[in-house]
């Protein structure tokens, strides 16, 4: 309980944030925050959040292709649609995580997190 009423008191919380955000960065906190912003930035990559969910549905779609019977070839005019579809799903999951790997995120560079280290200080005042 007194961990949560901390933060939400308005004296504690402008006199708490502001002392160990500036000393941090000058006492080598800020060393670290570029591996993590960095190894963040290539987790949460959009193109593998996408390139992964095309695979794992492509599989999917892909499998219940190979499994339909005639009658749901029947349905789309003689297409197995299922297999196709899931092939392409296949191809794009491929392509975007190829993409990822041809072309990986730079980490922010210093500038950027002064930047973002100046804003954060002045939405504070």
């Amino acid at each position: 309980m007194a961990q949560r009423r901390r933060p939400t008191g308005a004296g504690s919380t402008g006199a708490t944030k502001a002392g160990p955000a500036t000393g941090g960065a000058e006492h080598g906190g800020g060393g670290d925050d570029p591996q993590a912003s960095a190894s963040a930035a290539r987790l949460f990559d959009v193109r593998r959040m996408i390139g992964g969910l095309f695979l794992v549905y492509g599989i999917i779609v892909t499998i219940a292709g190979l499994v339909d019977g005639k009658s749901a070839s029947d349905k789309a005019q003689g297409i197995d649609i299922n297999i196709w579809a899931g092939l392409g799903m296949l191809a794009l999951g491929v392509f975007f995580l190829a993409w990822l790997l041809l072309s990986p995120t730079e980490p922010p560079s210093t500038d950027d997190q002064e930047v973002m280290r100046e804003a954060e200080r002045r939405s504070k005042h």
